[in-house]
């Protein structure tokens, strides 16, 4: 019966929004799990993610296994489970990363990746000073060896973390050795095939959108 209503809820597909959502929940989840909560409410979790109630319940809908119990409402650990298995964290993806500046290695530095489902297992770079150095206990490949690199261990996701003009070029080299899911930190609109996931994050879009705020927010004080 549990899972006849599973993939009734996999049919019925998740908006972009509660998808977005989700990560919010887990760590919110996380945190009032490692205080010794073992129940919430939707109540508590909507006022931390800012929405309301009834839409933190139709969005645990689509993920949990159990529902909310009266008065105590949902039961932390198990709900953090259901998150992390419907993200898919909880089957750890390897991923490498191509370019290793100043962003790709803070990247390969991050350990927080790790309790998100995803492992940097590897970096290339095509610059002759930073092949065969290490950050940590990861060495700078060539990317001549990506393709190999990638075959050889079934990688899946690849981080793009190069300048503007060498995006493109890098996410061909990506395709060609087999990734499927790619993210871009690099700015600039990039072409894909259909098949291929493609998630871009516009670093200087979002500050803009930022100072934006912040500008209409002293604008309100003054």
């Amino acid at each position: 019966m549990k899972n006849k209503q599973m993939n009734s809820k996999e049919e019925k597909g998740i908006s972009k929004a509660t998808l977005g959502r989700m990560p919010l929940y887990l760590h919110f989840l996380q945190e009032e799990s490692s205080k010794g909560a073992q129940y919430i409410s939707s109540t508590v979790i909507a006022q931390y993610i800012s929405v309301s109630s009834v839409l933190v319940r139709k969005d645990l809908a689509f993920v949990s296994s159990e529902p909310g119990r009266p008065k105590l409402g949902f039961a932390i650990s198990r709900l953090i489970v259901d998150i992390e298995k419907f993200l898919g964290y909880d089957n750890l993806s390897e991923a490498i990363i191509v370019g290793a500046g100043g962003l790709g290695r803070a990247f390969l530095g991050y350990e927080g990746f790790g309790n998100n489902g995803l492992k940097i297992v590897a970096a290339f770079d095509s610059s002759s000073k930073l092949v065969g150095t290490k950050i940590g206990d990861k060495e700078i490949l060539p990317v001549s060896k990506l393709r190999e690199f990638v075959q050889e261990h079934n990688i899946r996701i690849g981080i793009i973390t190069v300048p503007k003009y060498a995006a493109q070029e890098v996410l061909n080299q990506m395709v060609d050795a087999g990734i499927q899911a790619i993210w871009n930190f690099a700015p600039a609109p990039l072409r894909v095939p259909k098949d291929i996931v493609l998630k871009t994050e516009d670093l200087a879009a979002s500050l803009a959108m930022l100072a934006g705020k912040l500008y209409k927010l002293e604008g309100r004080k003054a």
